[in-house]
């Protein structure tokens, strides 16, 4: 089949801004569009190359004279809790992950402002409004969901669905070969559940029982002190330059 030009994806770049997780340094990313018929498929090759998805734009690092970002995903047919994990998973056996279409609502973007206002109060999502929120939930051409944690309840065996108050929300996208964890936030005034690692673990039930093999958690960059969790999830792959090589040990 001919490939028209406009099914070829172009790539730009970004100009140099100051790089958000080691200071000192700048950041530059190349990135391209994810829309029409193909973005599903685009999405997939992207990912496997290292790019992430913000709403309809794919990216990834393209810094001239550092590497420290490197993509990660969590080998889910080898996984196993180590004590830590199934400490977080036993805290949080009253919460239920409900995946469900990716649709915003107004109790979403109160607790995503509330997540923001406590955690990332200087971050560059600190003004976001909720049209912006709506947009990043949106804007997408590929098969996103929304997965919400709420406490368990009476019917919860029967329709699969928490009830009362929302706890976390994960935007997750569905590969062929995983789910890639967009963005998610919490309720910030509940540190002991490190709902966080909870989020992870219950991505990695969800990604077994669907029968795929990874959960893609964006980048670990070495060197930072809030990205350093993601080694904890393990057996994992990492994509270096020769592609994904097998981390053992974090």
């Amino acid at each position: 089949m001919t490939e028209h030009p406009r099914d070829t994806p172009q790539f730009y770049l970004t100009a140099p801004s100051p790089c958000p997780y080691l200071p000192g340094r700048e950041e530059r990313k190349v990135f391209t569009h994810l829309v029409g018929e193909r973005a599903t498929q685009l999405n997939d090759v992207l990912t496997h190359g290292g790019f992430r998805r913000s709403q309809s734009i794919a990216y990834r690092p393209a810094c001239e004279h550092c590497r420290a970002c490197v993509s990660v995903r969590i080998c889910v047919d080898e996984f196993q809790d180590a004590r830590s994990f199934r400490r977080v998973r036993q805290i949080n056996a009253d919460l239920i992950g409900d995946m469900r279409a990716a649709v915003p609502t107004a109790e979403q973007y109160s607790l995503f402002r509330a997540y923001l206002d406590s955690r990332h109060s200087d971050g560059g999502m600190a003004d976001m409004t909720v049209l912006d929120y709506a947009m990043m939930v949106e804007d997408s051409h590929v098969r996103t969901r929304l997965i919400e944690y709420r406490p368990r309840g009476p019917d919860t065996a029967i329709n699969g669905r928490g009830q009362g108050g929302l706890y976390a929300v994960a935007l997750t996208d569905v590969l062929a070969d995983g789910l890639s964890m967009v963005y998610s936030f919490y309720e910030p005034d509940e540190p002991g559940r490190s709902i966080g690692t909870y989020m992870i673990l219950d991505h990695v039930t969800k990604a077994r029982q669907m029968g795929l093999p990874y959960v893609y958690l964006g980048y670990w960059v070495d060197g930072s002190d809030k990205m350093d969790y993601k080694r904890r999830f393990l057996p994992q792959e990492r994509l270096m330059p020769a592609g994904w090589e097998r981390v053992e040990a974090g």
